[in-house]
C-alpha cells in the first residue's frame, strides 16, 4: 500500500511486507512486446541480484530468472525477420547469458566460502562512479556512510531503471532521493513500529518505482 504522502510524479515509495516479486511471462504477444519484455526483465533481474549479492533480497531471484530464460528460448529456432529486432533479440540473449555466467561464478564462491558481501560492494560502488576514494589511514566505513553508499547506489539504480523503461531522467536529482527517505523512512518505522526500513528499485508495469519494506 502507499505510504502516506509519498506519490508524486517521479518517485513512488510503496510498503512491502514481501520480496518475492517476479516477471509475468505469457499470453500471445508479438515479437516486438517480446523482445521488449525480456529486455525489461533483464534489467529489472540484474538489479535484483545486486540487492541478492549485498543482503537487501534475502531469496535469490530464481523464478525471474526461470522466466527470463523461457522467454529467452522462445525465438531461438524461429526466424525473426526485422534485421532490427533480430539484432535486439541477439544482443539481449547474449547478455542475459552473459550475466548468468557471471551470476553463476558468484553462487560457487559462496557456496565455497570464498564470497565477500564487502568485496561485491565496493565493486558496485566502483560500477556506479561513486566518486568518494578511501584516504590514507582512513577508518573502517561507519554505519553512517554504509548507508550514505546505499542511498547513493539507490539512486543510480532508479536512473538507470528509467532509462531502461525510455523514461526521462533529468529531473530526477540524488537530492530527490535523498529527501523523499528522509521525509517517509521515520514515519514507516513509527506506523509499522520497526527497527529499519529497506529501500530498492522495482519496475512494475514499464515503471520504476522504489519500494519500501519494514524491518521488524
Amino acid at each position: 500500500m502507499p505510504v502516506p504522502g509519498a506519490a508524486c510524479s517521479l518517485i513512488c515509495l510503496y510498503i512491502s511486507k514481501s520480496s518475492d516479486y517476479s516477471l509475468f511471462v505469457g499470453g500471445a504477444m508479438g515479437v516486438t512486446e517480446d523482445i521488449a519484455q525480456f529486455e525489461q526483465g533483464l534489467n529489472e533481474l540484474i538489479i535484483k541480484y545486486e540487492q541478492y549479492f549485498i543482503g537487501i533480497e534475502k531469496r535469490e531471484p530464481l523464478k525471474l530468472l526461470n522466466d527470463l530464460e523461457s522467454l529467452g528460448r522462445r525465438y531461438l529456432n524461429i526466424q525473426i525477420v526485422n534485421t532490427m529486432l533480430k539484432f535486439k533479440y541477439n544482443s539481449t540473449l547474449a547478455r542475459f547469458n552473459s550475466y548468468k555466467q557471471h551470476w553463476g561464478r558468484i553462487n560457487r564462491l559462496i557456496e565455497d566460502g570464498k564470497y565477500s558481501r564487502d568485496r561485491f560492494k565496493l565493486e558496485l560502488h566502483q560500477k556506479y562512479k561513486h566518486p568518494a576514494q578511501p584516504e590514507p589511514g582512513e577508518q573502517p566505513p561507519s554505519a553512517e556512510r554504509e548507508a550514505d553508499l546505499e542511498i547513493e547506489m539507490l539512486y543510480h539504480k532508479f536512473v538507470e531503471a528509467r532509462k531502461a523503461c525510455h523514461l526521462p531522467v533529468s529531473n530526477v536529482t540524488h537530492d530527490l532521493i535523498v529527501n523523499a527517505i528522509a521525509k517517509q523512512k521515520p514515519l514507516i518505522i513509527e506506523k509499522f513500529k520497526c527497527a529499519s526500513v529497506e529501500f530498492k528499485v522495482v519496475i512494475e508495469e514499464g515503471v520504476p518505482k522504489i519500494k519500501a519494506r519494514p524491518k521488524i
